[in-house]
Protein backbone atom coordinates (compact mmCIF):
# COMPACT_ATOMS: atom_id res chain seq x y z
CA UNK A 1 0.00 0.00 0.00
CA UNK A 2 1.47 3.69 -0.69
CA UNK A 3 1.99 5.99 1.30
CA UNK A 4 0.08 9.02 1.56
CA UNK A 5 2.83 11.37 0.62
CA UNK A 6 4.44 8.95 -1.95
CA UNK A 7 0.57 8.81 -3.34
CA UNK A 8 0.71 12.85 -3.68
CA UNK A 9 3.78 12.65 -5.42
CA UNK A 10 3.01 10.00 -7.76
CA UNK A 11 -0.64 12.20 -8.16
CA UNK A 12 1.31 15.30 -8.72
CA UNK A 13 3.89 13.88 -11.53
CA UNK A 14 1.31 12.99 -13.52
CA UNK A 15 -1.08 15.99 -13.46
CA UNK A 16 1.11 18.73 -13.61
CA UNK A 17 1.15 20.40 -17.11
CA UNK A 18 4.28 20.09 -19.44
CA UNK A 19 7.06 22.38 -18.31
CA UNK A 20 9.63 21.32 -21.31
CA UNK A 21 11.74 24.10 -23.06
CA UNK A 22 9.44 24.78 -25.91
CA UNK A 23 9.10 20.81 -26.55
CA UNK A 24 6.22 19.47 -28.17
CA UNK A 25 3.89 17.07 -25.58
CA UNK A 26 2.24 14.10 -27.50
CA UNK A 27 -1.62 13.95 -26.78
CA UNK A 28 -2.34 12.47 -23.75
CA UNK A 29 1.35 12.52 -22.36
CA UNK A 30 1.66 14.13 -18.99
CA UNK A 31 5.30 13.81 -17.60
CA UNK A 32 7.31 16.66 -16.40
CA UNK A 33 11.24 17.03 -17.56
CA UNK A 34 13.18 14.67 -15.11
CA UNK A 35 16.40 15.87 -17.07
CA UNK A 36 18.29 18.88 -18.81
CA UNK A 37 19.77 17.65 -22.08
CA UNK A 38 21.96 18.98 -24.72
CA UNK A 39 21.97 17.71 -28.41
CA UNK A 40 25.16 17.80 -30.00
CA UNK A 41 25.07 15.78 -33.72
CA UNK A 42 26.01 15.65 -37.00
CA UNK A 43 22.96 16.56 -38.62
CA UNK A 44 24.19 17.21 -42.02
CA UNK A 45 25.54 13.60 -42.05
CA UNK A 46 24.33 10.52 -41.18
CA UNK A 47 20.41 10.60 -41.45
CA UNK A 48 19.75 8.93 -37.69
CA UNK A 49 21.02 11.79 -36.11
CA UNK A 50 17.39 13.53 -37.55
CA UNK A 51 15.88 10.59 -36.12
CA UNK A 52 17.18 10.96 -33.23
CA UNK A 53 16.40 14.78 -33.23
CA UNK A 54 12.77 14.08 -33.52
CA UNK A 55 12.44 11.15 -31.12
CA UNK A 56 13.87 13.81 -28.05
CA UNK A 57 11.98 16.56 -29.28
CA UNK A 58 8.38 14.51 -28.76
CA UNK A 59 10.18 13.06 -25.13
CA UNK A 60 8.22 15.29 -22.38
CA UNK A 61 10.57 14.05 -19.46
CA UNK A 62 13.60 15.81 -21.21
CA UNK A 63 14.03 19.54 -21.08
CA UNK A 64 16.19 20.24 -24.40
CA UNK A 65 18.27 23.30 -23.39
CA UNK A 66 20.28 23.75 -27.05
CA UNK A 67 21.06 21.32 -30.21
CA UNK A 68 24.33 21.66 -31.46
CA UNK A 69 25.36 21.19 -35.49
CA UNK A 70 28.88 19.55 -35.54
CA UNK A 71 31.24 18.84 -38.14
CA UNK A 72 32.08 15.47 -39.70
CA UNK A 73 35.89 14.39 -41.42
CA UNK A 74 37.32 16.50 -43.97
CA UNK A 75 36.13 15.14 -46.90
CA UNK A 76 33.10 12.98 -46.21
CA UNK A 77 30.87 11.82 -48.47
CA UNK A 78 27.44 12.59 -46.05
CA UNK A 79 28.70 16.40 -47.08
CA UNK A 80 31.80 17.23 -48.05
CA UNK A 81 31.99 21.37 -47.73
CA UNK A 82 33.52 23.22 -45.54
CA UNK A 83 30.89 24.04 -43.50
CA UNK A 84 29.27 21.38 -42.22
CA UNK A 85 29.06 22.31 -38.61
CA UNK A 86 27.05 25.57 -39.91
CA UNK A 87 25.09 23.18 -42.49
CA UNK A 88 24.16 20.81 -39.48
CA UNK A 89 22.62 23.20 -37.47
CA UNK A 90 20.68 24.45 -40.62
CA UNK A 91 19.05 21.06 -41.15
CA UNK A 92 18.12 20.52 -37.57
CA UNK A 93 16.68 23.90 -37.71
CA UNK A 94 14.79 23.14 -40.20
CA UNK A 95 13.35 19.53 -38.32
CA UNK A 96 12.55 22.00 -35.75
CA UNK A 97 10.55 24.45 -37.58
CA UNK A 98 8.94 21.27 -39.33
CA UNK A 99 7.69 20.32 -36.31
CA UNK A 100 6.11 23.27 -35.27
CA UNK A 101 8.37 23.47 -31.74
CA UNK A 102 7.39 26.30 -29.53
CA UNK A 103 9.66 28.21 -27.74
CA UNK A 104 13.12 28.92 -28.49
CA UNK A 105 15.63 26.43 -28.33
CA UNK A 106 19.04 27.90 -29.11
CA UNK A 107 20.39 26.03 -32.29
CA UNK A 108 24.00 26.41 -32.61
CA UNK A 109 27.03 25.58 -35.17
CA UNK A 110 29.79 24.36 -33.44
CA UNK A 111 33.54 24.09 -34.80
CA UNK A 112 33.33 23.28 -38.68
CA UNK A 113 37.18 21.41 -37.89
CA UNK A 114 38.52 19.30 -35.41
CA UNK A 115 40.81 20.24 -32.49
CA UNK A 116 44.27 20.56 -33.43
CA UNK A 117 45.33 18.66 -30.92
CA UNK A 118 44.57 16.97 -27.43
CA UNK A 119 45.69 20.30 -25.77
CA UNK A 120 44.07 23.08 -27.78
CA UNK A 121 40.28 23.63 -27.43
CA UNK A 122 38.58 25.19 -30.61
CA UNK A 123 36.31 28.07 -29.53
CA UNK A 124 32.54 28.27 -30.50
CA UNK A 125 29.45 29.31 -28.86
CA UNK A 126 28.24 25.71 -28.64
CA UNK A 127 31.27 25.63 -26.28
CA UNK A 128 29.86 28.34 -24.12
CA UNK A 129 26.89 26.73 -23.85
CA UNK A 130 27.88 23.95 -23.13
CA UNK A 131 30.45 25.75 -20.20
CA UNK A 132 27.29 27.96 -19.15
CA UNK A 133 24.89 25.55 -18.81
CA UNK A 134 26.90 22.79 -16.77
CA UNK A 135 27.36 25.37 -14.07
CA UNK A 136 23.95 26.90 -13.65
CA UNK A 137 23.08 26.56 -9.95
CA UNK A 138 19.51 27.49 -10.26
CA UNK A 139 18.12 24.31 -11.11
CA UNK A 140 18.18 20.53 -9.58
CA UNK A 141 17.94 19.00 -12.59
CA UNK A 142 20.57 16.06 -14.10
CA UNK A 143 22.71 17.55 -17.16
CA UNK A 144 23.18 15.18 -20.26
CA UNK A 145 25.30 16.14 -22.47
CA UNK A 146 24.45 13.63 -25.98
CA UNK A 147 26.91 12.89 -28.67
CA UNK A 148 25.87 11.42 -31.76
CA UNK A 149 29.50 12.07 -33.82
CA UNK A 150 32.59 14.05 -32.88
CA UNK A 151 33.34 14.58 -29.24
CA UNK A 152 34.86 18.31 -30.65
CA UNK A 153 32.38 20.33 -28.33
CA UNK A 154 32.27 18.36 -25.47
CA UNK A 155 36.07 18.08 -25.57
CA UNK A 156 36.89 21.99 -25.79
CA UNK A 157 34.39 22.54 -23.17
CA UNK A 158 35.99 20.64 -20.64
CA UNK A 159 39.66 21.93 -21.54
CA UNK A 160 38.07 25.77 -21.55
CA UNK A 161 36.63 25.55 -18.01
CA UNK A 162 37.61 21.75 -16.21
CA UNK A 163 34.84 22.41 -13.59
CA UNK A 164 32.23 21.23 -15.27
CA UNK A 165 34.01 17.92 -15.64
CA UNK A 166 30.98 16.60 -12.45
CA UNK A 167 28.50 18.97 -13.83
CA UNK A 168 27.06 16.38 -16.93
CA UNK A 169 27.12 13.05 -18.29
CA UNK A 170 28.51 12.49 -21.61
CA UNK A 171 26.44 9.61 -23.28
CA UNK A 172 28.56 9.31 -26.49
CA UNK A 173 27.30 6.99 -29.90
CA UNK A 174 30.70 5.63 -30.73
CA UNK A 175 33.74 4.10 -30.35
CA UNK A 176 35.25 0.66 -32.07
CA UNK A 177 34.17 -2.93 -29.87
CA UNK A 178 36.32 -4.14 -26.47
CA UNK A 179 37.81 -6.83 -27.33
CA UNK A 180 36.48 -8.41 -24.44
CA UNK A 181 32.95 -8.09 -24.87
CA UNK A 182 32.44 -8.54 -29.09
CA UNK A 183 34.27 -8.92 -32.23
CA UNK A 184 34.24 -6.37 -34.94
CA UNK A 185 31.83 -6.37 -37.64
CA UNK A 186 32.93 -7.52 -41.51
CA UNK A 187 35.19 -4.79 -43.37
CA UNK A 188 35.23 -3.01 -40.41
CA UNK A 189 36.88 0.47 -40.10
CA UNK A 190 39.13 1.67 -37.79
CA UNK A 191 38.95 4.10 -36.44
CA UNK A 192 35.37 3.45 -35.76
CA UNK A 193 33.44 6.25 -37.83
CA UNK A 194 31.95 8.78 -35.26
CA UNK A 195 35.82 8.38 -33.15
CA UNK A 196 37.52 9.14 -36.26
CA UNK A 197 36.08 12.85 -36.84
CA UNK A 198 38.32 13.96 -34.08
CA UNK A 199 40.36 11.73 -32.70
CA UNK A 200 42.01 14.26 -29.98
CA UNK A 201 38.87 15.27 -28.99
CA UNK A 202 37.98 11.84 -27.70
CA UNK A 203 41.56 11.42 -26.59
CA UNK A 204 40.84 14.40 -23.94
CA UNK A 205 37.54 12.72 -22.84
CA UNK A 206 38.94 9.35 -22.37
CA UNK A 207 42.53 9.91 -21.21
CA UNK A 208 42.48 13.73 -19.77
CA UNK A 209 39.06 14.08 -18.36
CA UNK A 210 36.95 12.57 -15.17
CA UNK A 211 33.64 13.53 -16.92
CA UNK A 212 31.32 10.49 -15.96
CA UNK A 213 31.19 8.75 -19.81
CA UNK A 214 28.31 6.11 -21.08
CA UNK A 215 29.68 4.98 -23.80
CA UNK A 216 27.64 2.98 -26.43
CA UNK A 217 30.35 1.06 -29.31
CA UNK A 218 29.86 0.35 -32.21
CA UNK A 219 28.97 -3.52 -31.28
CA UNK A 220 26.08 -2.01 -29.55
CA UNK A 221 25.17 0.88 -31.81
CA UNK A 222 25.05 -1.45 -34.91
CA UNK A 223 21.99 -3.50 -33.44
CA UNK A 224 19.13 -0.23 -33.74
CA UNK A 225 18.09 -1.85 -37.40
CA UNK A 226 15.13 -0.79 -38.63
CA UNK A 227 13.43 -2.35 -41.53
CA UNK A 228 12.45 -0.56 -44.27
CA UNK A 229 8.96 -2.72 -43.91
CA UNK A 230 8.55 -0.45 -40.86
CA UNK A 231 9.82 2.70 -41.96
CA UNK A 232 7.01 2.57 -44.46
CA UNK A 233 4.00 1.33 -42.05
CA UNK A 234 5.17 3.49 -39.25
CA UNK A 235 7.08 6.37 -39.67
CA UNK A 236 6.17 7.86 -43.47
CA UNK A 237 2.17 7.89 -42.78
CA UNK A 238 2.55 10.24 -39.93
CA UNK A 239 2.19 13.85 -41.51
CA UNK A 240 5.21 15.63 -42.84
CA UNK A 241 7.74 15.28 -39.85
CA UNK A 242 7.29 11.14 -40.88
CA UNK A 243 7.32 12.17 -44.22
CA UNK A 244 10.64 14.44 -43.82
CA UNK A 245 12.38 11.69 -42.21
CA UNK A 246 11.55 8.89 -44.38
CA UNK A 247 12.82 11.24 -47.11
CA UNK A 248 15.97 11.68 -45.90
CA UNK A 249 16.52 7.34 -45.67
CA UNK A 250 15.18 6.98 -49.22
CA UNK A 251 17.25 9.90 -50.95
CA UNK A 252 20.43 8.18 -49.25
CA UNK A 253 19.28 4.71 -50.48
CA UNK A 254 18.69 6.33 -53.75
CA UNK A 255 22.13 8.18 -53.75
CA UNK A 256 23.97 4.85 -52.76
CA UNK A 257 22.20 2.70 -55.65
CA UNK A 258 23.86 5.22 -58.10
CA UNK A 259 27.64 4.19 -56.64
CA UNK A 260 26.41 0.49 -57.01
CA UNK A 261 26.20 0.17 -52.87
CA UNK A 262 22.62 -2.16 -51.67
CA UNK A 263 21.84 -1.02 -48.51
CA UNK A 264 19.51 -4.08 -48.33
CA UNK A 265 16.05 -3.60 -46.55
CA UNK A 266 17.24 -1.85 -42.68
CA UNK A 267 19.02 0.68 -41.94
CA UNK A 268 21.09 1.32 -38.49
CA UNK A 269 19.41 4.00 -36.38
CA UNK A 270 22.22 3.91 -34.33
CA UNK A 271 21.99 7.73 -32.60
CA UNK A 272 18.51 6.52 -30.95
CA UNK A 273 20.25 5.28 -27.87
CA UNK A 274 20.82 8.83 -27.00
CA UNK A 275 16.76 8.75 -26.63
CA UNK A 276 16.45 5.68 -25.44
CA UNK A 277 19.06 5.78 -22.39
CA UNK A 278 17.75 8.98 -20.95
CA UNK A 279 14.35 10.04 -22.17
CA UNK A 280 13.50 6.25 -21.17
CA UNK A 281 14.81 5.67 -17.79
CA UNK A 282 13.49 3.48 -15.32
CA UNK A 283 9.96 5.69 -13.38
CA UNK A 284 11.24 4.48 -10.13
CA UNK A 285 15.59 4.63 -8.99
CA UNK A 286 15.67 6.16 -12.55
CA UNK A 287 17.85 4.49 -14.78
CA UNK A 288 18.15 2.88 -18.16
CA UNK A 289 17.19 -0.15 -16.58
CA UNK A 290 15.98 -1.84 -19.95
CA UNK A 291 19.75 -1.83 -21.64
CA UNK A 292 22.57 -3.55 -20.41
CA UNK A 293 26.30 -2.25 -19.55
CA UNK A 294 29.56 -3.44 -18.23
CA UNK A 295 31.76 -0.95 -16.03
CA UNK A 296 35.04 -0.59 -17.59
CA UNK A 297 38.41 0.98 -16.63
CA UNK A 298 38.12 3.83 -19.36
CA UNK A 299 41.02 2.91 -21.60
CA UNK A 300 43.95 4.78 -23.29
CA UNK A 301 43.35 5.95 -26.90
CA UNK A 302 46.44 6.66 -28.77
CA UNK A 303 46.88 8.55 -31.81
CA UNK A 304 45.48 5.96 -33.90
CA UNK A 305 42.41 5.70 -32.08
CA UNK A 306 42.74 2.26 -30.77
CA UNK A 307 42.36 0.99 -26.81
CA UNK A 308 44.85 0.67 -24.78
CA UNK A 309 45.45 -0.25 -20.76
CA UNK A 310 45.08 2.70 -18.95
CA UNK A 311 45.34 1.28 -14.65
CA UNK A 312 44.75 5.17 -14.14
CA UNK A 313 41.51 4.89 -15.97
CA UNK A 314 38.22 5.90 -14.52
CA UNK A 315 35.13 4.02 -14.29
CA UNK A 316 32.71 4.22 -17.52
CA UNK A 317 29.70 2.72 -18.51
CA UNK A 318 30.04 0.48 -21.70
CA UNK A 319 26.91 -0.47 -23.05
CA UNK A 320 26.20 -3.74 -24.76
CA UNK A 321 22.72 -4.96 -25.31
CA UNK A 322 20.12 -2.48 -26.31
CA UNK A 323 16.09 -2.17 -25.49
CA UNK A 324 15.63 -1.17 -29.36
CA UNK A 325 11.92 -2.50 -28.63
CA UNK A 326 11.21 0.36 -26.13
CA UNK A 327 13.29 2.53 -28.37
CA UNK A 328 11.34 2.25 -31.53
CA UNK A 329 7.83 1.40 -30.25
CA UNK A 330 8.03 4.49 -28.01
CA UNK A 331 9.36 6.47 -31.39
CA UNK A 332 6.54 5.20 -33.64
CA UNK A 333 4.05 6.03 -30.76
CA UNK A 334 5.41 9.34 -30.59
CA UNK A 335 5.04 10.28 -33.97
CA UNK A 336 1.17 8.87 -33.76
CA UNK A 337 0.23 11.03 -30.93
CA UNK A 338 1.44 13.79 -32.39
CA UNK A 339 -0.43 14.00 -35.63
CA UNK A 340 -3.60 13.37 -33.89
Amino acid sequence: MLKPRLFLCLLLLFVQPLLTFGQKKPVGVNAAPRMRVIVDNDFSGDPDGLFQLAHLLLSPSVEVRAIIGSHLKVGDGFDNSKTQADNAAGKARELVNLMKVKGNIPILAGSNTAMPNDSTPVKSAAVDFIIKEALRTDTDLPLYLLSGAGLTEVASAVLTNPKIEDKLTLVWIGGPEYSDLALPPPNYSSPEYNLNIDIPAAQVIFNKSRIPLWQVPRDAYRQTLLPYSQLLIKVKPQGKVGRYLTDAIEQLMIRLEGYGYNIGETYVMGDSPLVLLTALQSSFEADPSSSEYVNKVAPRLNNEGAYEYNHLGRNIRVYTDLDTNLMFDDFFAKLELMNK
